[in-house]
């Protein structure tokens, strides 16, 4: 091909001889300056339309050696191999403007004329075509005032090619010359900046691209070929194709080769190697016919098989490559084709044409036609040994078989055809303008003898009729025909149609596929698989390879907590769901608390029953022996009192156990705080009243013990134990504990916990038991020598020792257990230390009272004791080295009693020095 310089540098030299010549003052007429020699057919008429048509090749030769002659601005070139399917388009012009001046109602005393050339599918001969359009015919013509007066055409049908139709449009396009092409598809002639005159009749490539990855994405084909052409066609679709694809996710290519335009062997030997060793099983090609003859030649060389194809609308309907030689290649191929339709009256119109005797120029058309057809010449070669016979014109069309005739694929027709009729409206609704309403400046119309270019282009949107419609890039309203090619068993070739594609402003492209209908060249009679890498299955994710398309990628099981169904990502499960262990779905998360169910639970359960029992068991006991000594010496009253809140001890370790509830959540801390602080404050106060008791047995020290009497006891007891319900209160309505599932210890469960809500709070409520245990255990540690048979002491000093140890070691263990261990740990203190203060404060007396019952009498407990001494002072027996016996504390204060109004001895025995507090 030509490069772009020369081609515009041909473009300056065509209008400088073509333009007319006018002078500056204006001469009554203009004379045209030289013409080109171009294959032509006309038709006058008070308006004319002009065609572009590719009725020849340009010969190799002149193709390959740029072989350009200026001769008086003469084009030599050499118009082979005479394109019949060319002719019938030109053809189906003439027709469509026959008819129009043949309807009344359309454009009404005007006359349509027609000029036809014939680009011999060359850049510049079409460009000296369009020239000539733009030129006119006349050798002369009359001017009227400001050079105006009815353009040679109004308008131009044609190009074929995108390129050509890019170069025409640029230079036409400075003179607003309308121009609607047929089947030029690159979607760079939507751009309406650049191509503002541009129209077209077949939908733009984008839709075309469009339509194409909708196929693919319906048969699953990631991993495809795609082969172009090296011109604007081919290069803007592989443009397009490559953003949409990406866009859509519809798959990637595996590889995008240019073929070339000269045949090379090298070249397309390389092209079908990289075909052939590709796992790509999908081929499409955008490119010409020409491309593709070249192409399936060196397939057949190399007998490239088991490839399915897909054709872009330039070929999807080539007879050319429908051979016995290329259909076992190519069978089964599909194709994006344009929209067949119907035209009434052309069958009779070309029956009708013959060559005129009047007319014999050899660029004639229909003499061109006619030797094609006919196999004869008008004017023979006078060489003896020629066999040309001779045309006379008067022969029969009808006893030719000839594929001029075949209308039942009217395809590139039928866009010609509306192609006219859209010009022809337009035409017709700018001269039935009503004065005062029309478009232009002033709401003025359009006069038909002062008849402007840029008149029409303006009522472009006047286009929008009956016959065709354009959106507002100028394009057609887009759908395509989707064709098989099937190969019949008698060795015929079928093209079926098996669907079509859709555009639509607001679904986009809708695809319809008969796929029962369509031929599959697979020996499994199915579609193909063509993928880069299998989809990964349920429970895995691709991972992309380094260097590689997206569509090659492997296949990565999804991490813990996340699951694929067959997709590209993995998915996390909601906070409640786990993945499954194939991690193809997600399932309720296992749940986990301290269960009354489990092993740990029911040991703790038992165990907080079991002291449950063994607090009623005692209480029982010194009920049924409330009035023996050992049971009236040590304040029964408080011992009830502490053996019911023990009681109340273990039962709240329950409310640990279980799935935590708000109310459990909230009760379980205010229960296990008041009864241990009921429970610590008994043990105060009998602390307290053995200290005093002993305190007061000293010379004047007996008034210390009227501030602890029976109601001093219960009401200490009693505003200890407020103390701690306050601050129970004030945490439950300020920031009140609450069930919490946490999925932070492990990511497969949910751990059911109570949150404390206030931390102040909860140690608020621990630091006030450890107070008051702290305090009773230093009481009781002081008084740990006085006499024992009375003295509790000793035995509070070992119980407070086992729970101050506990709740010591409850608090790092605490912070340390995850879960349910927490309310595990928290629940075992409860037991020990409540275990602890039973077995150390009950567990000596009950051994006297059950199983030694001797001990407990008031004349046992005073044997061999300091007591028993003081009574044989006392009734004058002083042992040896004794000290004169004091007074009886019952004879200086009278009789004492505690709180639960159990007498004192009548007599204690004198304290030593060391015995003094």
């Amino acid at each position: 091909m030509l490069g772009f310089p020369k081609a515009c540098f041909l473009i300056y030299l065509f209008f400088f001889y073509s333009s007319s010549s006018c002078s500056s003052s204006l001469p009554p007429s203009c004379n045209l300056q030289k013409k080109f020699i171009l294959n032509e057919m006309h038709k006058p008429g008070d308006v004319v339309l002009g065609g572009l048509f590719e009725l020849h090749l340009t010969s190799c030769e002149c193709a390959q050696h740029d072989y350009i002659i200026f001769h008086s601005l003469i084009i030599g070139f050499l118009c082979v191999s005479f394109n019949i399917l060319g002719f019938r388009h030109a053809m189906t012009m003439a027709f469509a403007v026959e008819e129009i001046n043949k309807n009344a109602n359309l454009l009404p005393n005007v006359t349509l004329g027609y000029s036809l050339y014939d680009n011999c599918g060359g850049l510049l001969i079409g460009l000296s075509a369009a020239i000539s359009l733009a030129s006119g015919r006349e050798e002369q013509f009359v001017l009227q005032q400001n050079c105006s007066g009815i353009p040679p055409v109004i308008g131009i049908v044609g190009e074929t090619q995108s390129t050509f139709s890019i170069a025409i449009s640029n230079v036409l396009g400075l003179y607003k010359m309308p121009i609607v092409s047929y089947y030029a598809t690159c979607s760079c002639l939507s751009d309406q900046q650049r191509f503002p005159t541009f129209f077209r009749t077949i939908p733009s490539d984008a839709f075309q691209v469009r339509a194409m990855i909708k196929i693919l994405k319906y048969f699953g084909w990631t991993w495809v070929g795609l082969l172009i052409s090296g011109d604007d066609y081919g290069l803007h679709v592989a443009q397009s194709f490559q953003s949409d694809l990406l866009h859509s996710g519809g798959g990637c290519l595996a590889y995008l080769e240019v073929l070339p335009w000269e045949g090379d062997q090298n070249e397309l030997r390389r092209i079908v190697e990289l075909m052939k060793t590709s796992t790509a099983r999908v081929v499409m090609v955008f490119a010409h016919e020409i491309h593709m003859i070249q192409l399936m030649k060196e397939v057949v060389r190399q007998n490239l098989t088991g490839l399915q194809w897909i054709a872009s609308e330039a070929w999807s309907a080539a007879s050319v490559l429908q051979t016995p030689v290329l259909m076992p290649y190519l069978r089964g191929t599909l194709g994006i084709a344009i929209r067949r339709g119907e035209i009434p009256g052309l069958m009779d119109f070309l029956l009708q044409i013959h060559p005129e005797e009047t007319d014999n120029k050899q660029t004639n058309m229909v003499r061109q036609y006619w030797e094609y057809v006919f196999q004869c010449k008008f004017k023979p070669t006078e060489k003896a040994e020629s066999s040309e016979t001779k045309c006379t014109g008067q022969e029969q069309i009808n006893n030719v078989e000839t594929e001029f005739l075949d209308l039942s694929n009217l395809r590139p027709e039928y866009n010609i055809y509306k192609a006219v009729y859209a010009l022809a409206y337009a035409l017709h609704n700018m001269l039935q303008c009503e004065p005062g309403r029309g478009p232009f400046s002033r709401n003025s119309c359009a006069n038909q003898k002062s008849l402007e270019l840029w008149q029409v282009w303006k009522k472009r949107v006047l286009l929008l009729f009956m016959v065709i419609s354009f959106d507002e890039n100028g394009d057609a309203i887009p759908i395509y025909d989707i064709m098989n090619w099937q190969w019949l068993p008698d060795g015929r070739t079928e093209v079926v149609n098996v669907g079509d594609v859709k555009g639509s402003e607001s679904k986009g492209e809708e695809l319809l596929l008969h796929e029962d209908k369509i031929f599959w060249n697979f020996e499994s009679k199915k579609p193909p698989r063509s993928v880069c890498s299998e989809s990964c299955p349920a429970g895995t994710r691709m991972a992309r390879k380094k260097g590689q398309p997206v569509c090659c990628y492997d296949c990565v099981p999804c991490p813990e907590g996340k699951i694929s169904n067959q997709s590209s990502k993995c998915f996390l499960c909601p906070s409640d769901f786990w993945s499954s262990p194939q991690r193809d779905h997600c399932v309720l998360k296992k749940t986990e608390f301290l269960s009354y169910n489990e092993p740990l639970g029911i040991c703790l359960t038992t165990s907080s029953l079991l002291g449950t029992f063994i607090c009623v068991v005692i209480l029982g006991v010194f009920i049924h022996h409330r009035q023996t000594p050992m049971v009236r010496a040590n304040n029964s009253e408080l011992s009830f009192l502490l053996l019911v809140s023990l009681k109340f001890c273990f039962l709240c370790s329950l409310l640990f156990i279980g799935q935590p509830r708000l109310w459990t959540c909230q009760l379980r801390h205010a229960a296990f705080g008041i009864s241990f602080v009921l429970c610590v404050s008994c043990i105060l106060v009998k602390t307290v009243v053995v200290v005093a008791v002993f305190k007061a047995s000293k010379p004047g020290g007996g008034a210390s013990l009227k501030w602890f009497g029976a109601m001093q006891q219960r009401g200490t007891v009693f505003l200890l134990t407020s103390i701690q319900a306050a601050i129970c209160t004030v945490w439950l309505v300020s920031s009140s504990p609450a069930p919490h599932k946490n999925t932070q210890y492990h990511k497969d469960k949910i751990v059911y916990e109570c949150v404390v809500g206030s931390t102040v709070g909860f140690a608020v409520l621990l630091g006030y038991i450890g107070l008051l245990a702290l305090l009773s255990f230093l009481l009781a540690f002081l008084a740990r020598n006085l006499p024992d048979n009375f003295n509790e002491a000793k035995l509070i000093t070992f119980s407070m020792l086992i729970f101050c140890a506990v709740w010591v070691a409850f608090v790092p263990a605490y912070i340390n257990s995850p879960g349910k261990y927490a309310d595990a740990v928290e629940v075992f203190a409860i037991l020990a230390s409540s275990f602890g203060l039973l077995m150390a404060l009950f567990g000596p007396k009950c051994y006297i009272i059950l199983l030694r019952p001797e001990r407990n009498t008031k004349k046992t407990n005073v044997r061999n004791t300091p007591l028993n001494k003081a009574q044989d002072v006392e009734r004058g027996c002083r042992p040896s080295g004794s000290r004169r016996p004091q007074p009886s504390l019952a004879k200086t204060m009278g009789p004492i009693v505690f709180g639960n109004g159990d007498p004192l001895p009548k007599q204690w025995p004198p304290l030593s020095h060391k015995q003094h507090l």
